[in-house]
């Protein structure tokens, strides 16, 4: 292998991307009947969806079924080399097999389509090649061929494992909108990622309850107050009027703000000083939305209140850290 100490690194690459991009453009005025048809296979599907391809068509393959399996289309991988030596027992007749191929004629592929065809599983292929043997034995066939691979050899899988893989993402995602796949939905399959505990968590699964929230009445001078403050560690106590009621609350802002006016903490009454217009949330109110009032309003906690407004929670900027959500 020659190198070569002229070649451009940048041109190279803003090549390879025009031309894949190309490539995936050209998908778009493809989409048509056949994938309505395929959609409407899949859809009808009473078991999961079967995504099989040997080489680099495999690897595609691994992330399609994955990507249907997260959007609400139960799907797995199966390596078709496998399949003859035992796997190919994962298929049942209540499933479908999605089967990628660019030449549509791999020969581990092409040995599973009378053991497919006696099952009577719908089958839609994608390859370059519609005229191949997978194609013509599929149910559908959609074409994701391009005309020249990003490789200067036309050799090395690169825009026909792009179209693939785009190809697989159409299709799962219109299967997500005809099932009304919501966010709750997919935040159910990803409960251990960033995005699931953002979709998943609620305040109450977060907020300070109990004897955990700072409190005292109205009439607490400030001096006893700040130990409130010190003992629950937000920054901030909750103040409630002679019936228990939220009235307020007072913040190390608001501390602030009193010490520039030279007040006596001995004697003055927090309900003086305390902020009566509290930003706040409930119980059921997403985490992530917590997080978005506080950043929009530049503050570190929200008082919880209940429909009837009676204080059930505090819950604050590190509980919201604490739990992966910040």
């Amino acid at each position: 292998m020659q190198e070569h100490s002229s070649i451009s690194f940048a041109e190279s690459a803003q090549r390879t991307i025009r031309m894949e991009a190309a490539a995936v453009a050209a998908l778009e005025e493809r989409i048509g009947d056949n994938f309505t048809r395929a959609c409407e296979l899949l859809l009808a599907v009473r078991g999961r969806i079967i995504v099989t391809g040997m080489g680099k068509s495999g690897h595609i393959g691994t992330k399609i079924a994955a990507t249907l399996a997260s959007t609400g289309s139960p799907a797995f991988f199966v390596h078709p080399g496998e399949a003859s030596h035992g796997d190919m027992g994962m298929i049942t007749a209540d499933d479908a097999v999605i089967a990628l191929s660019n030449s549509g004629a791999v020969a581990e592929i092409i040995t599973l389509l009378p053991l497919l065809k006696r099952l009577g599983v719908p089958l839609v292929s994608m390859t370059g090649n519609e005229n191949s043997p997978l194609a013509m034995a599929s149910d559908v066939h959609l074409d994701t061929g391009v005309e020249t691979e990003a490789c200067p050899l036309d050799l090395a899988p690169t825009s026909s494992t792009t179209t693939a893989l785009v190809m697989g993402d159409a299709l799962a995602i219109a299967l997500l909108e005809a099932r009304g796949f919501t966010a709750d939905d997919f935040a159910f399959s990803h409960p251990g990622g960033t995005l699931g505990r953002k979709l998943l968590l609620k305040v109450e699964d977060v907020m300070n309850s109990g004897d955990n929230i700072p409190r005292v009445g109205a009439g607490t001078v400030l001096s006893e107050a700040l130990l409130e403050i010190s003992a629950k560690g937000l920054g901030m106590t909750t103040v409630l009027d002679g019936g228990g009621r939220f009235a307020g609350v007072f913040t190390d802002g608001d501390l602030r703000r009193a010490l520039d006016q030279r007040i006596d903490i001995n004697t003055v009454t927090i309900g003086d000083l305390m902020s009566k217009s509290a930003k706040r949330a409930n119980r059921e109110m997403l985490a992530a939305e917590a997080l978005r009032i506080m950043e929009e309003n530049e503050i570190s906690s929200l008082v919880v209140l209940n429909d009837g407004g009676e204080l059930e929670g505090v819950v604050h900027l590190k509980d919201l850290l604490h739990a992966g959500i910040a």
